[in-house]
């Protein structure tokens, strides 16, 4: 497991778009943020597009065979001027997610690194 590729560590495509619709589902719920996901409610065509872009994006940065054909992480979040406390509480819902699942600490800390590797991109953008 420890040389094993942090894709297969979060149970490749299947895991990761588990994975996604967890972290959906927990930014539905979070009154921080739920604002922003619920209209997908209302247009359950953009969710799946939305997840699909989002277990695309998360699936070949993380070594996947996927590949990410999407909008960059800034363009994505450009305009929407998402604050500091968004922010955190999309990366509270993350790692709740991981930990749900029985990830183990080494690719949370991996998963956590990647999202605050792209904190410039997201968030007063």
């Amino acid at each position: 497991m420890n040389g094993s590729s942090l894709f297969d560590r979060l149970g490749g495509s299947p895991g990761i778009t588990a994975l996604v619709d967890d972290i959906v589902s927990a930014h539905m719920r979070n009154p921080v943020i739920s604002a922003r996901f619920r209209p997908y409610l209302d247009t359950p065509e953009r969710m799946t597009v939305l997840k699909g872009h989002l277990c695309a994006f998360l699936a070949a940065g993380c070594g996947g065979p996927q590949e990410y054909a999407g909008r960059s992480m800034r363009d994505a979040h450009l305009g929407m001027n998402v604050s500091e406390a968004e922010y955190m509480a999309a990366l509270d819902d993350i790692l709740g997610a991981l930990r749900r699942r029985g990830i183990d600490e080494r690719t949370q800390t991996e998963i956590l690194g990647i999202a605050y590797s792209l904190k410039g991109d997201i968030i007063h953008v």
